[in-house]
């Protein structure tokens, strides 16, 4: 039986749409089901998951212990009814005592589970509110570690695997703690911080802060307070020398229990990492709500590491916020601590998801890379050839029998299944499951090859300049850099993992380049629902939800369908926005002021009058709308070829003229001065109503602005998508991609799934640029589509509703001006205002024009009702 709510906790009064939502995930939460929530950025998404998902989880734990007080109950009473009657038996029923002994036996056992359970969560709630109080814990000295706390366990390698592994006496020397795996360097550190220190603050404005236990994870990168090791810079180098730290801690222990220390110097261990004083930040985490900052801060405090105190607080938190890459990848999540059965794993943000999993699934190895990994495994074997056992030597002989495979194949370019790429390497022999799971997870020698690594790094770095063969001292130093920065033996791993893939799930990719070490082998992920479809068997419920999740049914063909979910278990959520309708205005544009049709086809785009009607169009635009505009280009190389043209034409300095241009930097660090920059041009223009009228910034589809930056309010009144941001189809990637889905998936209303993937590739990326402007509910904006082929119903469709519903055509200029309305944020709309654009030379005034830019009159608001004519002749 479902169980509901009428009411859920929340900061303020919600829409109604978000108490729709909340009703919708507590039911998909309680039926255990796969959800597909979709509701638009500004509408308070996340605060809404928040708050549904906590909702459902305090009924749940509720409901929990009461069913487990029954239940003891019961059987408490059951014993004593059973002992009442084994009094009275007669002896003639002592033939079944047998029966009647197992019956108690396991009566009693049951009875004494829930009482030990019951014990323990009512510890658990007494040491949270303990925490919560403030009240100075304190702790048994002499008592170790993993004996006072199960969860502590999760540090050490544990398991049977531990067991084999410190077994060989041989590698003890290089036996490191804890291994970690390094697809933590494929997550988007900065924007993923700030994301998840966005989801943090919501749950700390929250009616829950205060009763629920919740921990941030991060990488290294992020919750690293140690100096030192900060300094180092790369998420490889931070790793790999935490892990030396820890190897060394190891060792020191090992020397003071009595075993003779060789002659050295000191080696430095992390002074952050000490059991009392992570467990005590453990509970201090537990106690509060913390973002990434905060834990950064109480850890410099506590003299505690955030990284290694936040995984201790995994088992005993109720709300664990992380990277959905952490948790996408197996190796990553058994490393990080993370269970997933019978767990809740909610998913934000998730429009990418699929190309999140084939791209953390994937991997590529450079010529590089492998001189540099075939050269430590030989160091470390010659190192300690005289210890290592007949097996381990095996093992390292057949690492590097296939290493030296994958280097022969760089010879060509060419695109193979992974079958046909281990016949053309002659590495087909080689078992890769036992090598992986027999001698690299048992031995680590990733991580042991990488300790080697750092403590021989000059060595290493002349073996390696020789190999890649650089043409000029900036491309040795640049070389050298990547020498330093990196872990090729864990790269290597992960290329091994990828070739246990199934043969029709990827293909390889072998790219020649002009030097051994610049040419690439590429593991290529096809089917990214094989790794999804352990999430969603071991997880109780999975909701995936973002602003856009737009086209569903390709959505689900792709990732859920395939990784054998039943449509019965899928359930769909979809709201629009908050906003009143007429606050945004959605245009297609299917031809410029002077007629051109607009098509920015490949062969189009580039055509000198293509480029120019994009240029008047542009200047119209700047010149009726306040505020800022947002110019999205379908590709870096075209954003650069349209506004060196525009240079030369004249075009930008009209365009400079009323509108401040700004372009999208190159660097992702200097992201955000350019956006402050455009915000503050803005700010000064609608104050000192000079003759500029605020910012133009020119941006790209799929670039640093087209996703997590927001263009609320003023900084984005009209948002300007210049053509049809489809992929590039000759990529070989995407033709195999294409041909995979053409041969595995159904097709659809005459489509073949190859053709559908482009479509919706494009569309992804259009939604999420233009999803830019509308934040909140008294924003509002103008979207101006300017491509003809926007206009068809396939591709309409294909937009969120909220915007689909209120866009309309124009196959003409004029008429597209005269339906453009704008609001102040007090809510007093231009809306009625219809601009006319004529050409002297023209019979019909509203068809075209053929001149670059119009004169603009600016009026204040009229009433709302009035409607006002401008003639503007040029």
């Amino acid at each position: 039986m479902e169980n509901s709510r009428a009411q859920f906790p929340f900061p303020y009064q919600p829409y109604n749409i978000q108490e729709e939502f909340m009703q919708a995930l507590y039911s998909a939460l309680d039926k255990g089901k796969v959800g597909i929530f979709e509701s638009p950025t500004g509408t308070g998404k996340s605060l809404s998951l928040i708050c549904g998902a906590l909702s459902w989880l305090t009924d749940y734990e509720e409901r929990k212990k009461q069913e487990a007080a029954a239940l003891l109950q019961e059987g408490e009473a059951a014993l004593s009814t059973n002992a009442a009657q084994s009094s009275a038996v007669s002896s003639s029923a002592e033939l079944d005592w047998i029966t009647d002994f197992v019956q108690k036996k396991a009566e009693r056992d049951l009875v004494s589970k829930l009482k030990e359970e019951e014990l323990k969560r009512k510890k658990r709630e007494e040491r949270l509110e303990m925490i919560r109080n403030n009240v100075q814990l304190k702790y048994a000295v002499k008592r170790k570690s993993y004996e006072e706390d199960e969860a502590f366990k999760l540090l050490q390698l544990s398991k049977e695997e531990q067991v084999e592994a410190t077994g060989d006496q041989e590698d003890e020397e290089l036996i490191i703690a804890e291994y970690e795996s390094d697809d933590e360097s494929k997550i988007k550190s900065s924007r993923t911080h700030s994301q998840l220190a966005q989801f943090v603050h919501e749950v700390q404005k929250s009616p829950f802060s205060k009763d629920i236990s919740v921990v941030t994870l991060g990488s290294r990168q992020n919750l690293c307070i140690n100096e030192e090791v900060r300094r180092l810079g790369s998420i490889q180098r931070i790793n790999d020398r935490c892990m030396e730290m820890q190897k060394n801690k190891h060792e020191k222990h090992h020397h003071e229990d009595g075993v003779k220390r060789k002659r050295g110097p000191a080696k430095s261990v992390c002074p952050y990492y000490k059991a009392s004083a992570l467990q005590q930040m453990r509970d201090v985490v537990l106690g509060a709500v913390h973002d990434i900052e905060q834990l950064l801060k109480l850890g410099r405090e506590t003299h505690s590491c955030p990284y290694y105190s936040t995984r201790l607080t995994i088992p005993p938190a109720q709300l664990v916020v992380l990277p959905y890459q952490m948790v996408l990848h197996e190796a990553t999540r058994r490393a990080a601590g993370v269970q997933l059965k019978g767990q809740v794993l909610i998913i934000d943000e998730a429009h990418n998801l699929s190309d999140t999993l084939s791209c953390i699934h994937s991997a590529e190895l450079s010529g590089a890379q492998l001189c540099r990994a075939h050269s430590q495994l030989s160091q470390y074997a010659d190192r300690y050839k005289s210890r290592l056992k007949a097996r381990n030597l095996m093992y390292i002989k057949q690492i590097l029998f296939v290493i030296e495979g994958l280097v022969r194949v760089l010879g060509g370019t060419e695109m193979l299944t992974i079958n046909n790429f281990l016949f053309k390497a002659q590495i087909d022999n080689i078992n890769l499951f036992k090598v992986l799971q027999r001698y690299f997870e048992k031995s680590m020698i990733s991580r042991k090859v990488s300790v080697i690594y750092l403590i021989q790094r000059r060595n290493l770095f002349c073996i390696l300049v020789l190999c890649a063969v650089p043409s000029a001292d900036q491309q040795e130093s640049v070389e050298a850099e990547k020498v330093l920065s990196a872990s090729p033996m864990m790269q290597v791993e992960g290329f091994f993992m990828a070739l246990t893939n199934s043969n029709t799930d990827g293909r390889v990719v072998v790219h020649k380049q002009g030097s051994l070490s610049e040419s690439s082998v590429k593991f290529l992920l096809l089917n990214p629902a094989v790794h999804f479809a352990q999430v969603l068997k071991e997880c109780r419920a999975v909701i995936i939800a973002g602003g856009t999740m737009q086209p569903v049914s390709d959505f689900k063909q792709e990732l859920l369908f395939s990784a054998g979910v039943g449509e019965e278990r899928i359930t769909e959520f979809s709201c629009g926005h908050v906003i009143p309708p007429e606050n945004i205005l959605p245009l297609v544009l299917c031809s410029g002021p002077s007629g051109q049709e607009l098509e920015f086809t490949f062969q189009n785009r580039d055509t000198p009058r293509m480029m120019d009607e994009t240029g008047r169009i542009l200047s119209n635009i700047c010149n009726v709308v306040p505020g800022g505009v947002v110019c999205f280009f379908p590709s870096y190389d075209y954003s650069k070829r349209i506004i060196s043209h525009w240079e030369a034409s004249g075009t930008l300095t009209r365009l400079a003229n009323k509108k401040k241009i700004f372009q999208e930097p190159k660097k992702a660090n200097q992201v955000e001065q350019v956006l402050n920059e455009f915000s503050r041009c803005i700010q000064r223009c609608s104050a000192d109503c000079s003759g500029l009228t605020g910012a133009l910034l020119f941006s790209v589809v799929g670039g640093k602005m087209s996703e997590g930056i927001n263009f609320s309010d003023d900084l984005g009144r009209c948002v300007v998508m210049v053509g049809m941001p489809y992929p590039n189809i000759k990529s070989p990637e995407l033709q195999e991609k294409m041909s995979y889905l053409d041969k595995h998936l159904p097709h659809s209303q005459g489509r073949s799934p190859g053709q559908a993937l482009i479509e919706n590739l494009c569309m992804k990326a259009v939604n999420q640029s233009i999803g830019r402007a509308i934040r909140h509910r008294g924003d509002y904006s103008s979207v101006v589509l300017c491509d003809r082929r926007y206009s068809r119903p396939a591709t309409l469709s294909k937009l969120p509703t909220w915007i689909k519903d209120r866009t309309t055509t124009h196959t003409t200029f004029g008429p597209a001006f005269a339906a453009l309305r704008k609001e102040k944020s007090e809510g007093t709309c231009l809306s009625s205002c219809s601009l006319f654009v004529m050409d002297r030379g023209a019979s019909n005034g509203l068809s075209s024009f053929s001149v670059s830019s119009v004169v603009c009159v600016f009026v204040t608001a009229p009433a709302k009702g009035s409607r006002n004519t401008y003639f503007l002749y040029l």
